[in-house]
């Protein structure tokens, strides 16, 4: 299972990326944006640093139990990237869970600007 996300930015692209992750795992439209998580990723390169990115949201869905609705990012440069997400406690009936993502994969991974429009495409373990 995978996702393709577009921005006009990084920025914009890898919170889209994050957005369409939620939305293999739950209802991003029930989600209510009432509080705010920080989350930041270090790497060595921009297509692991997407990784990472997303595993860094992962690991607040699975540790904290949170649900997100949406994602602001304010910075992404060629190792870090940061930003958060806006969202509540993860309540199973409420936010209509309807899967769960081990982790993003390198496989087929991809992050690439062509004509102005940022493209990132992830592959999940589920």
């Amino acid at each position: 299972m995978g996702i393709r996300a577009y921005g006009k930015s990084r920025e914009e692209v890898f919170a889209n990326a994050a957005l369409g992750m939620m939305s293999l795992i739950l209802d991003v439209a029930s989600v209510g944006l009432r509080e705010r998580k920080d989350v930041k990723a270090r790497a060595s390169g921009p297509e692991e640093l997407l990784v990472k990115w997303l595993s860094e949201i992962l690991f607040l869905v699975e540790t904290e139990g949170w649900a997100f609705g949406d994602f602001e990012v304010r910075q992404v440069t060629e190792e870090l990237a940061e930003g958060w997400g806006l969202g509540e406690p993860l309540d199973p009936a409420k936010h209509k869970v309807s899967g769960e993502i081990k982790a993003a994969t390198y496989h087929m991974l991809q992050l690439k600007e062509e004509n102005g429009t940022w493209i990132a495409q992830v592959i999940f373990d589920v």
